[in-house]
Formats: structure tokens, sequence, C-alpha cells
């Protein structure tokens, strides 16, 4: 059995920090997005599935 997650339960600089990085991860997807279409690398491709990923569970809220 899954257990509910609690925000307030985290320590608050945790707290700040997850804030601060869901503010960010959409940008640095746009940004991370122009830069694996003008210059392709595998490591760019894979950087940017890392970012979407995170993006994704942060607004879900899964982080």
């Amino acid at each position: 059995m899954r257990r509910k997650y609690n925000p307030y339960a985290l320590p608050p600089w945790l707290r700040k920090s997850r804030d601060v990085l869901h503010q960010f991860a959409i940008p640095f997807c746009i940004f991370q997005g122009i830069r694996t279409i003008l210059f392709p690398t595998a490591f760019d491709v894979l950087f940017l599935i890392a970012l979407v990923l995170m993006t994704v569970a942060l607004k879900i809220e899964l982080l």
C-alpha cells in the first residue's frame, strides 16, 4: 500500500529547493530542446529526455 505524498512533511530547505526547481524546469527544457534541434548529440538528447521526465514528475508531484 502506498502512502500519500505530503509536501509539508519535507524539511523547509527541501521544499524551497523543490519550488525553485519547479520554476526553472520548463525554461531549461525549452532551452535544451532548441539546443538539441540545432546541435544534436547523444548527450543532448538523453539530457532533454531526463529534463522532460523530471518536469513531468514535478508537475504530477512524484518528486
